[in-house]
């Protein structure tokens, strides 16, 4: 979308001379092309494109594409700033990003190896100065290149996008305006059979050939067929020349064929396929790549023909791929939705760029009345938002679709008031798709698409509209009953841990919780803080698992201990008797426990311990140590274990720090240094306020953006004046 060249784009007036006014026009080379092509030539890339960030929205345009045609890449012609895909990750992140084949695409971007399912590489590079992103190039190997990029390319290819940068920066300086420019593929056809192959004696020994020959282009579209490939293809030559090959024979009409010619274009390797030609004959194809189209040869596979397989069901549709790729491609991301706002997101993200829409309206019901279940596009939220709690009986588009399930476009604002003259397009918009969200057999909620200018909605759009609200809807519905879990399993887990910590004398003491990040984030960890006669009772402890039946059973746990200490067991009896209980439960899972009795008076605290990590002690003087206590097994494994008690001297200042494992263990970490980190920490924060304290070890163990485990903490420190 540039054309510049960059002589002109960096001359100057001369000294003390006016310039005249004019209107600036592009100028001559179209800039684009030309450095995609020359970036392509120089580490020897098959394909590639530039993408230029839309002026005000974050989003990519490709601009240009070279080598294959841009229908292979038409799921990603438009895609958010933030969408999970190589050329959005080297903008936002102003790096390179290598993608070495197929498995490494699978692993690190799933939803393009599912619509690009081929063994090709692909370096994605950003195009930006220090101060600015213009955008971002991409360029992609066949199969055969090595799994790393060398160093000359990743320089030459960081070299050519910083230069594209430089000269698209001098551009915007000066105001030249950005002009469209073409792709750059194959040369055209040439028209007719023998002149394609150069001498007449070269036709002459190519028609006396027993099997069917034909050359494609990039496109797919013939540009010779030999009298053979004709004949066993049962289609007339001057049929064949110019078109598509699965759209000039009609059982050839499939995307699985059409697959097999992507994928040889894709992976520069030699591809294969039978296919039925009616009523009962087997075809053998085999295709032969190269940058600048495919030579396939046809044959009689007569041994297929011969097994009798099953032909394919008659009369399938010929849908384009590239409209399943859009649907797989939209598909994919779908699955990695997990609540509503995740789908919404989503959509925001990649629908709406690619249907053009400027803004989204997510909308849902409860009680009768619609909910605004997010939003984007709208600058002031507040037009949006007063629709929410409106009753669902309400003339308006948004319930009208929810209650029918029927879709509604409006192309225009005239459209829009004929039907409804309440002012609901007091937003700034033009034109609105309204899709009923159906999922399960009912509508769940409506998706409104608007677009910032007048727009004329074609049956073929609407048809393509209406087929991915019912993908938005089955995701969008198990976010709802996600979204309604998750608010089941945080009001449980809020009921069985302690609201606030009792205050007691001469012990301060702070507590936090933090869950997992997988589940259902509830899980069995726990805590409790118990006041006795003269003295108190701390627990903390961990039921295995990260799910309801966990959080239940470390409720009756932590109920049980609070009960043994009522009745003044000491801690190794309050241990054998709630290990006791578990296996009388009847339970499947495990606890581990820690349990202590502290005599602030004394200066001393008694600990029990089955199977729990141990307890770190930082002294008045900052030194830490782990207490290294006598324990048992974890409750609710031997009906028989014991629990042996250990003192230990908690003078005044002395702190005692109570964890679950979430906080020191992590895939690849060793307990040891886990632990002796942990102290470090104390050593270095120890004297800071106990709530500031808890805040800062669970911000450290649970920074990680995924975690497995939850995070329990429980801090008691000794009062100076106890």
């Amino acid at each position: 979308m540039v054309g510049v060249s960059e002589g002109q784009s960096s001359a100057r007036a001369p000294t003390g001379a006016q310039a005249p006014a004019s209107p600036r026009v592009p100028i001559g080379r179209p800039l684009l092309s030309l450095t995609l092509a020359a970036m392509m030539d120089e580490v020897h890339a098959h394909s590639g494109a530039v993408y230029l960030l839309a002026p005000d929205h974050p989003v990519l345009e490709m601009a240009v594409m070279a080598g294959l045609p841009r229908a292979f890449a038409a799921p990603w012609e438009r895609v958010g700033l933030s969408a999970p895909i190589p050329v959005s990750d080297a903008v936002r992140e102003r790096r390179l990003v290598w993608v070495g084949g197929e498995e490494e695409m699978a692993r690190h971007y799933p939803r393009i190896a599912m619509v690009l399912p081929y063994h090709f590489a692909l370096a994605a590079l950003p195009v930006a100065t220090p101060a600015k992103a213009y955008g971002a190039v991409f360029v992609t190997w066949p199969g055969g290149h090595p799994p790393e990029l060398s160093d000359w390319e990743r320089d030459h290819l960081t070299a050519a996008c910083d230069r594209l940068a430089v000269r698209l920066e001098r551009a915007a300086e000066q105001s030249l305006p950005l002009a469209p420019e073409p792709d750059l593929l194959a040369a055209p056809l040439v028209g007719g059979l023998a002149g394609t192959l150069g001498t007449v004696e070269a036709a002459r020994m190519v028609s006396r050939l027993p099997y069917g020959l034909c050359s494609l282009d990039v496109h797919g579209r013939v540009g010779f067929a030999n009298a053979a490939a004709a004949e066993l293809l049962d289609v007339p030559a001057d049929r064949l020349l110019g078109a598509q090959l699965w759209a000039s024979v009609p059982w050839l009409n499939d995307p699985v064929y059409e697959d097999r010619y992507r994928a040889a274009m894709f992976s520069q390797h030699v591809t294969s396929f039978v296919a039925l030609r009616p009523p009962g004959e087997w075809l053998s194809f085999r295709l032969y790549p190269s940058t600048t189209g495919l030579s396939v040869r046809i044959s009689r596979a007569r041994a297929v023909t011969e097994m009798n397989r099953t032909a394919p069901p008659p009369g399938r549709a010929g849908t384009r791929l590239v409209t399943i790729s859009q649907v797989l491609s939209l598909a994919g991301a779908l699955t990695e939705t997990v609540g509503v706002e995740d789908v919404v997101q989503l959509v925001a993200d990649e629908v709406a760029p690619a249907v053009g829409s400027q803004g989204l309206v997510v909308l849902g019901s409860r009680a009768g009345r619609l909910r605004v279940l997010g939003h984007r596009g709208y600058p002031d939220p507040r037009v949006v938002e007063r629709y929410d709690g409106m009753p669902l009986s309400e003339p308006t588009p948004g319930s009208q679709v929810l209650r029918t399930g029927v879709p509604a476009f409006f192309g225009n604002r005239a459209e829009l008031e004929r039907l409804y003259p309440s002012p609901v397009h007091v937003s700034g918009f033009a034109a609105w798709a309204y899709l009923p969200l159906i999922a399960s057999g009912r509508p769940v909620g409506t998706c409104v698409l608007s677009y910032s200018a007048a727009h004329h909605f074609a049956t073929e759009e609407r048809a393509v509209l209406t087929s991915l609200a019912g993908l938005i809807a089955q995701a969008l519905e198990r976010a709802l009953l996600y979204d309604a879990k998750h608010r089941l399993a945080h009001g449980l887990q809020e009921a069985l841990l302690p609201h606030t910590l009792p205050s007691l004398a001469g012990i301060e003491a702070a507590a936090r919780y933090l869950p997992a990040t997988h589940g259902m984030e509830i899980g069995g960890d726990f805590y409790d803080l118990v006041p006795t006669q003269g003295m108190a009772a701390a627990v903390i402890g961990d039921v295995q698992g990260h799910n309801v039946t966990a959080a239940g059973l470390m409720g009756q746990v932590r109920t049980a201990v609070r009960a043994y200490t009522a009745v003044g067991q000491k801690p190794e009896e309050v241990m054998r008797s709630t290990n006791r209980l578990l296996l009388d439960l009847g339970s499947e899972l495990f606890a581990s426990c820690l349990y202590l009795r502290l005599d602030p008076v004394r200066g001393r605290a008694v600990m029990s311990r089955a199977g729990h990590p141990p307890p770190l002690l930082r002294r008045p003087d900052g030194r830490v140590r782990v207490l290294d206590l006598a324990g048992g097994p974890l409750l609710g494994i031997d009906g028989s274990a014991v629990y042996p008690s250990t003192e230990v001297d908690l003078s005044p200042g002395s702190l005692l720090v109570l964890y679950t494992d979430g906080l020191v263990e992590s895939p690849g970490t060793d307990l040891e240094d886990a632990l002796a980190d942990l102290g470090r920490r104390l050593t270095e924060l120890g004297d800071l306020p106990l709530d500031e304290l808890a805040d800062a070890l669970v911000r450290h163990g649970g920074g990680a953006q995924e975690r497995l485990d939850d995070i329990a903490v429980l801090l008691l420190r000794a009062l100076p004046d106890a």
